[in-house]
């Protein structure tokens, strides 16, 4: 993993030892150091559906027609990892690149492989990503300068703060489709920060300040006129998406915490002629005294959706759409070394205007989840988690979710 999700396992995302999540296989290779990295995690989960009306943009699982229950094993929110990062030093330049791969165990279909799906060939085959192609290259004097595909900068800390990172959240469905991932606290919280073709400009470190401004692939928003396709249409764009943040990060005997804000920018443009800009903005911080943490974080924006960036940001009418949300979470290290954490989120959708008659569109999404974290070595954790998710319509529509969910995570 690179050293922001490394470095985010280790402390606010509930990492039971910073080894953990910093350990990896380091291997000189000549003027080269190697870094194999990553994790493998999995679930037992059950979870239990109780409304049969669809929603559009809901995170909660609607009630099957023939049962309210399901079972499933499958990744979690982080999904199995094998990265691989080389460094150097050359020319007063530290050199560096990363590619990893992402692998998922939750093919539920009749092979395992996500080669059939209900029995029939699967042309897409099994879920496999590649989140992370890029290389980077600065001094500690002036900074760095990345190029190519990582995590979007808006949003990231909201996701990488987030308990359920190392467990499960929302997103397990009743449906037996092959999956990479589940949604933790996407779409119940936070808006995607997804991962996105960049160029980035981060400053040197000044004394636990640093910030970050970055040119994103435009295409981000392939969305049809009614709004709810994200994976329809885009047309080129005016210019490149911008997205940026700053952040402080500060130490003190048995404290530790950061505070940031983050914002990106789009024009969207589509070849049936709607055209608009999306905004949004967020801000974040997150505080560790002796065995307690505490995070809050907030976000509001407007032509971006809920859940993904984009996803069902203007109307039927091409009205935009505001949107917000955020989440509170709390954890405490008990002496056994197990952590608890409790974390409530909320992520809203306002209808644009009088015409936006967008059938049974999400209201709300909101998300109560339970975590316990515990290490059984330093690099193997065993996690249990319960969630309560709630998904409301604007035309009063409900559905209910719980799921329960146990399994481990190690990181190498």
């Amino acid at each position: 993993m690179n050293k922001n999700i490394k470095l985010a396992v280790a402390g606010a995302v509930l990492a039971l030892s910073a080894s953990a999540a910093n350990a990896g296989i380091i291997i000189p290779a000549g003027d080269w150091t190697i870094d194999i990295n990553g994790n493998v995690n999995g679930f037992g989960t059950h979870s239990s559906s109780k409304g049969r009306d669809a929603i559009t943009g809901a995170v909660a699982t609607v009630e099957a027609a023939d049962k309210n229950d399901n079972q499933t094993i499958n990744t979690g929110l982080l999904p199995a990892w094998l990265g691989f990062t080389g460094k150097t030093r050359q020319n007063d330049l530290d050199v560096e690149f990363t590619i990893s791969l992402q692998p998922g165990i939750s093919a539920n279909d009749i092979s395992g492989d996500g080669a059939f799906v209900n029995g029939v060939a699967n042309a897409n085959g099994s879920k496999f990503l590649n989140r992370q192609t890029y290389l980077s290259f600065g001094d500690k004097s002036w900074g760095s300068i990345k190029i190519g595909k990582d995590i979007g900068v808006f949003a990231s800390d909201a996701i990488l703060n987030d308990m359920t990172l190392l467990g499960v959240g929302s997103g397990v469905g009743n449906s037996g489709a092959s999956v990479n991932t589940t949604n933790g606290g996407i779409g119940s919280g936070y808006i995607y920060a997804a991962w996105k073709g960049q160029i980035a400009y981060t400053t040197p470190n000044f004394n636990g300040f640093q910030a970050t401004i970055a040119l994103t692939n435009p295409n981000q928003f392939g969305i049809d006129s009614d709004a709810t396709n994200v994976s329809g249409n885009a047309a080129a764009q005016d210019r490149f998406g911008m997205e940026g943040k700053a952040s402080y990060s500060f130490a003190a005997d048995n404290a530790s915490g950061k505070v940031w804000v983050s914002g990106a920018s789009y024009d969207v443009r589509n070849t049936t002629g709607l055209s608009y800009s999306a905004n949004v903005y967020d801000i974040g911080a997150n505080l560790n005294l002796g065995n307690a943490g505490l995070t809050g974080y907030w976000y509001n924006g407007d032509g971006v959706g809920t859940t993904l960036l984009g996803f069902m940001g203007v109307s039927n009418t091409n009205s935009k759409r505001d949107s917000d949300g955020g989440y509170l979470q709390a954890t405490y290290k008990l002496p056994t070394s197990t952590k608890i954490g409790v974390a409530y989120g909320v992520s809203n959708l306002d209808r644009a205007n009088a015409a936006d008659t967008t059938a049974n569109l999400v209201r709300q999404n909101e998300r109560v989840t339970i975590g316990a974290y515990h290490p059984i070595t330093k690099h193997l954790n065993l996690v249990a988690e319960y969630n309560d998710i709630e998904s409301r319509s604007h035309n009063a529509r409900s559905i209910k979710q719980d799921t329960v969910s146990l399994g481990a995570i190690l990181f190498f």
